[in-house]
């Protein structure tokens, strides 16, 4: 009940970072305060991170905070990295979003709120930046409300705006709070509500009541809501009880707010976490099904449990890899042979480490709650279940999005051609939205990513850290190919030379499938007609034949193929011959199908002061793009678009141009849809 599993998450620049280092300092875990601006954040360890000023991989820490053990990650903002903020949501029980108290709701802090609502993750709401000109807590968490749809309730108000952002008044003690700038915030001083404002700290604990009490249905409330009703005061401690479970039932959303890189509000907000954000044990249980089956299965997050774990990250280190784990249930001891039961492998515990950024202490034992790198994993990757072997669980996976750009690479010299190999190969260990193929026409290796900056990120760790320089070529968009109606198709794969044949037979069909899975393969064949022993090599000859695509070399996404009918030969049928029947069958399907190509889709945000407005909508307009929205806000233009990724290469140096330098702008994945004809023509010819 003393463990706290937290993210700091946000969009980026919103002061992510600052906010970790902040927490790091008052928790007595560093003695010096790290700036991003500088280059010496502790959680921005990497070069290019510290060059670069932006969080790119997410890293972890553990501190105590009034006896509470806080093992915090720190995620990125920007889109590109957005595996990194996708696996560790999956593992947190609780997060801390933090928002510009200028900009508000931005682009990637919806992303990153539907994340955290897709694995059900409590949180607090951290508005940062209250010391900048234009700063509005009220704003930010109405536009919280009208854009994530989430029931933030403030918990404190700011005392002074902007440049004159003194502190904070507790609106559940009802005292203010005050950072002295001498010590660097670390001196907190409490005192008694300004009589100036008064009036309105009792107005907003009213609303605060009223809020809670509307919002969240539990037995404490209904308390706090008799004593409301009958005018008598409610305790701190059963406001406090009431909050939390309404924050833990993802009712509400403790909204607090400070300056984090003037050193004020931050205390408060690790006060928050310790109070409202849960213990493991507070989640009570972990689903998951059996290794073989659908067969719904449970762990109780307790040490007395049987050993369950997930690995969420993998980073090469030149000891070995370090697999970062959250241990759901029971306890795992250094030394251990465990059950990889994704894979169905026997892997031993090596080392176990408390990990602080890229330092690390070595402990001997990792209980339920606990996150903690290990070493000495063979086999074990992103989302695979570690688990007793006499009591195996498979845990749900996380689920990455789809890459939307590519680039040819090749060595520079001889000497870098078998390192790179090696590099590509953990890269993608590490970073599972990170993929590499050898194009089949070309005979290219051609590697895939998330963004431009994903990609350059990559490069220059290869460079730094694996010593291989390469060549690479232009930036390449993913596209993709879908089918529009329902055919059929059939395939036989018959060769006889002499001696023993092949042969095999498959009759499929194809149809439009959305699902959660790009590719659905069904099995109705009955009778006997293919034997069970050939179904798999079936299914990896249709799974070939849509990663190659029709058109031309794009995967084939959102479909269903069903397996219908097939003969066979006794003598002369093998898996490969049923593999390449599968492989001719779908292209005979597809060719009867209306295949189209697909194109990925952005999201696009531009934030530009109110002059630029018409020359860069003028440009949008050019980019094939759709205008969603057109705002101003606090003096700033707002424009919202979906523009295909193709038009997008070189725009932040048109936009730069353009408004001289003072816009900025946000891209990330939304959908593929289909490419207009006059364009495909000039793709696929």
């Amino acid at each position: 009940e003393k463990i706290r599993n937290i993210g700091i998450i946000a969009h980026i620049d919103a002061g992510k970072t600052t906010v970790t280092e902040r927490i790091l300092y008052y928790s007595g875990k560093e003695h010096k305060l790290g700036e991003v601006h500088d280059g010496n954040a502790v959680m921005d360890w990497m070069p290019e991170e510290q060059e670069r000023g932006i969080t790119i991989t997410s890293a972890a820490t553990t501190l105590q905070w009034h006896g509470c053990k806080v093992n915090i990650i720190d995620t990125p903002g920007h889109v590109d990295f957005t595996a990194e903020v996708e696996r560790s949501l999956r593992v947190l029980d609780g997060a801390v979003g933090v928002f510009c108290g200028v900009a508000g709701v931005q682009a990637q802090s919806e992303t990153v709120w539907r994340q955290a609502n897709n694995y059900k993750v409590p949180r607090l709401i951290f508005v940062n930046k209250m010391d900048r000109v234009g700063a509005d807590f009220d704003m930010v968490v109405k536009s919280i409300h009208e854009r994530l749809g989430a029931q933030a309730l403030p918990i404190q108000m700011p005392i002074g705006k902007e440049g004159d952002f003194l502190g904070v008044i507790d609106l559940i003690e009802m005292k203010a709070i005050y950072f002295d700038e001498a010590s660097q915030g670390e001196k907190v001083t409490v005192e008694e509500i300004p009589d100036a404002l008064r009036a309105e700290a009792e107005h907003r604990r009213e609303e605060l009541v009223d809020i809670l009490t509307h919002a969240v249905d539990t037995s404490t409330v209904d308390l706090i809501c008799e004593h409301h009703m009958a005018g008598e005061p409610i305790e701190s401690e059963l406001l406090r009880d009431g909050i939390r479970e309404g924050a833990i039932g993802l009712d509400i959303m403790p909204a607090l707010c400070g300056s984090a890189f003037k050193n004020k509000g931050v205390q408060p907000l690790l006060d928050a976490v310790s109070y409202y954000l849960p213990a493991p044990e507070d989640l009570k249980q972990v689903q998951g099904h059996a290794v073989d089956s659908d067969e719904e299965l449970t762990r109780e997050l307790v040490k007395k449990e049987s050993f369950s774990a997930l690995a969420f990250k993998v980073a090469s280190d030149q000891h070995g890899d370090l697999t970062y784990i959250r241990v759901y249930s029971g306890t795992v001891h250094e030394g251990s042979t465990v059950e990889n039961s994704t894979r169905k492998k026997k892997e031993r515990i090596g080392r176990i480490w408390l990990m602080h950024a890229e330092d690390r202490e070595k402990v001997d034992t990792a209980i339920a709650g606990d996150i903690v790198a290990v070493t000495g994993l063979k086999f074990t990757v992103t989302g695979d279940t570690l688990c007793d072997r006499a009591h195996p669980i498979v845990l749900e996976r996380m689920h990455f999005p789809e890459t939307v750009i590519s680039m040819a690479i090749e060595p520079k010299t001889s000497a870098d051609r078998d390192r790179l190999g090696e590099c590509l190969q953990l890269l993608a260990k590490e970073d599972p939205t990170f993929t590499r193929r050898v194009d089949t026409e070309t005979g290219q290796l051609i590697i895939s990513g998330m963004g431009e900056l994903h990609l350059d990120v990559l490069k220059q760790r290869m460079l730094r850290e694996f010593g291989v320089e390469a060549n690479v070529g232009a930036p390449r968009v993913a596209y993709r190919e879908t089918i529009t109606v329902e055919a059929e198709g059939e395939g036989k794969f018959i060769k006889q030379t002499g001696g023993r044949g092949q042969y095999g037979h498959v009759e499929i069909k194809v149809e439009p499938f959305q699902g959660e899975d790009h590719l659905t393969i069904e099995n109705k064949v009955v009778g006997g007609n293919i034997p069970r022993e050939y179904f798999s090599a079936i299914d990896s000859g249709i799974r070939s034949a849509c990663e190659s695509g029709f058109l031309g070399d794009q995967p084939l996404i959102d479909l269903k193929v069903t397996i219908l009918d097939g003969s066979y030969h006794p003598v002369d049928s093998s898996e490969l011959a049923f593999s390449s029947a599968a492989t001719l069958a779908v292209r005979d399907a597809v060719a009867r199908a209306k295949c189209v190509l697909l194109e990925p889709l952005m999201k696009l945000e531009v934030q530009t002061p109110d002059e630029y407005m018409s020359a860069i909508l003028g440009d949008i307009n050019t980019r094939r793009a759709e205008i969603t929205r057109m705002d101003l806000e606090h003096g700033v233009r707002i424009i919202d678009a979906t523009v295909p990724l193709v038009e997008m290469f070189g725009y932040s140096t048109r936009l730069r141009s353009l408004s001289q330098g003072r816009s900025t702008f946000t891209l990330e994945p939304e959908r593929y849809a289909q490419v207009p004809e006059e364009i495909r023509k000039k793709l696929i010819p």
